[in-house]
């Protein structure tokens, strides 16, 4: 399998504020050339797209494509389940929508603490079991957004799982908060292969500081600015493809184009990537160096480093509509203190080297994530 998945979340669409209105014309002719370069890997979700993109996926490929010249993945969506019985409704309201007989890849969708819990109590695990042995899925796995403990944890309970898709980008690799790195290796740890997602952070990495691509484009003139984020994910030797959210042919030929014979990046481009990453760090919002001082004193057990990693992702973020970086702080909010538990006593400022004024900070996280 070649290292680029389509993602159907960010397909063409004829308005702009209703994802439900897809311009199928252009996805038709995205897809053609997707398996056309010999790429098979497409990924879809059951409310993607206001609940189209799985009826899309049917139309723009099964469709029109012989079943066995592409793979298809989709996700049981754990967040909206209530019982037992919903994970069959819904399973066989997927195969419905997509049009298949059985998914090539299928996926327990963003487990994290809770999910996690609605997943075990309601049996999602013993469920997508049963559905491979009847020959409805080929590969089980899950998407993942949480911190590595917890993913090890998973990954223990249940050692049946195949494949993990994780965030994975070159800003989030060390981020303290979404924890790329240490999900990565847990997941290596365990044997399993990763599928990548958000590689370009929902288009945060196509858009950096102009001191940055200035970096870039003297290494490489001709390469995209996306592609340097799309090549640091699939280097690594675990993952089984990165997907990307394409919204335009363009977006289709660039991606294909340099993924069509992928080169891992070297030694050399690793170090500008590094580089890359200070000077965006150096950009931020917060200038925490996450030392975590501050926390060891806190009344309130606020994980304040985390926090403002995350809150400086936010504040980079291309797109506000949606916000995974809230997912993270949600995560982290069921464990430890919430910003908005800041009582201002001001111990995390004195501890701080930095010297930055949290107890001013706190609120403006809350009023981000809560």
């Amino acid at each position: 399998m070649k290292k680029l998945g389509f993602g159907l979340m960010r397909l063409p669409v004829l308005d702009s504020n209703d994802p439900s209105k897809i311009d199928i014309p252009q996805a038709e002719k995205m897809v053609d050339k997707f398996l056309e370069r010999g790429f098979t890997y497409f990924d879809t979700a059951y409310m993607y797209h206001d609940f189209k993109s799985e009826e899309t996926a049917k139309k723009i490929i099964v469709d029109r494509h012989p079943r066995d010249s592409f793979t298809l993945t989709t996700k049981l969506p754990t967040m909206m389940l209530k019982t037992k019985e919903d994970n069959r409704r819904i399973f066989e309201k997927q195969l419905k929508n997509c049009g298949v007989d059985y998914f090539d890849y299928y996926l327990l969708h963003n487990l994290n603490v809770s999910n996690y819990e609605t997943a075990t109590k309601l049996d999602c695990f013993d469920f997508v079991a049963r559905m491979k042995e009847e020959g409805k899925i080929k590969t089980v796995g899950f998407s993942y957004h949480d911190d590595a403990k917890l993913l090890d944890r998973i990954l223990t309970e249940h050692p049946e799982i195949e494949i993990v898709q994780l965030q994975i980008n070159y800003l989030d690799w060390d981020n303290p908060g979404i924890q790329s790195r240490l999900c990565y290796e847990t997941a290596v740890k365990h044997g399993k292969k990763v599928i990548v997602m958000e590689p370009v952070k929902g288009g945060t990495l196509a858009k950096i500081p102009d001191e940055a691509e200035k970096l870039l484009k003297q290494y490489a003139p001709d390469a995209s600015i996306p592609s340097w984020a799309v090549r640091f994910a699939a280097s690594h030797d675990s993952v089984m493809t990165v997907l990307s959210g394409m919204s335009t042919y363009e977006q289709l030929l660039d991606n294909t184009g340099y993924m069509e014979n992928f080169k891992p990046l070297s030694k050399e481009e690793f170090e500008i990537i590094d580089k890359v990453v200070d000077i965006i760090k150096a950009s931020i919002t917060v200038p925490c160096t996450g030392c975590s001082y501050c926390t060891a004193g806190c009344p309130k057990h606020i994980p304040i480093p985390k926090y403002f990693a995350l809150y400086n992702e936010e504040m980079r973020a291309r797109y506000k509509d949606f916000s995974i970086h809230s997912q993270y702080y949600e995560n982290l909010a069921k464990e430890y203190g919430k910003a908005s538990d800041c009582i201002k006593c001001r111990k995390c400022e004195k501890a701080c080297p930095q010297h930055i004024k949290v107890s001013e900070l706190m609120p403006q996280i809350a009023k981000a994530f809560e």
